[in-house]
């Protein structure tokens, strides 16, 4: 008899570079895991946690207005949008860094549309976080807009992404301290 007989228990493994988590009760005869569930965070759950407001300038605002509202809401990156609700492309603190390096001082007056990525990638509110943070990585984005029926709905960074990691670690560690001490 197991002290976890009869218990769920949620455990990590690394299979192949992917997390995964699992509730799984006592093994079953010769069956391995009685029940198996593949627990994913979603993009939403990061969303509904940090709001879905969404700071974004229009493709004709100049650079120096860019600038004003990433110091305004202390972020690192403004989706571009004529209308708020499609993306026409996003612009980072790093992108006016480069341009100003590139081009000088005069980007400062020039629309963001000039310096914009206008190949911008999206994930959906029911994508895996996990997923996101290999996107994330692999291709060194460190914002995603968040898309729903071609609606923007939301952003996520890299601090989203991390911090959520690890409040999930953290209540794993507190769940398993407080079983222990039963």
């Amino acid at each position: 008899m197991s002290l976890l007989d009869g218990v769920p228990t949620r455990l990590f493994a690394l299979e192949e570079g992917k997390g995964t988590a699992r509730t799984a009760g006592p093994p079953g005869p010769g069956r391995g895991l009685r029940r198996s569930e593949v627990v994913h965070m979603l993009i939403g759950t990061i969303l509904r946690a940090k709001g879905s407001e969404v700071a974004t300038v229009a493709p004709g605002s100049t650079v120096r207005e860019l600038l004003a509202v990433l110091a305004e809401h202390n972020i690192g990156a403004v989706v571009v949008s004529s209308d708020g609700l499609t993306i026409d492309g996003i612009v980072s603190e790093r992108d006016v860094v480069r341009r100003l390096n590139d081009r000088g001082a005069e980007v400062l007056d020039g629309p963001v549309s000039a310096i914009m990525t206008t190949e911008v990638r999206t994930v959906g509110p029911r994508d895996n976080v996990e997923e996101l943070r290999r996107t994330m990585t692999n291709h060194r984005v460190r914002h995603m807009p968040v898309v729903e029926n071609g609606v923007l709905t939301g952003i996520v960074s890299i601090g989203d992404v991390v911090k959520s990691a690890i409040e999930e670690l953290e209540s794993e560690n507190a769940s398993l301290v407080d079983y222990l001490h039963r």
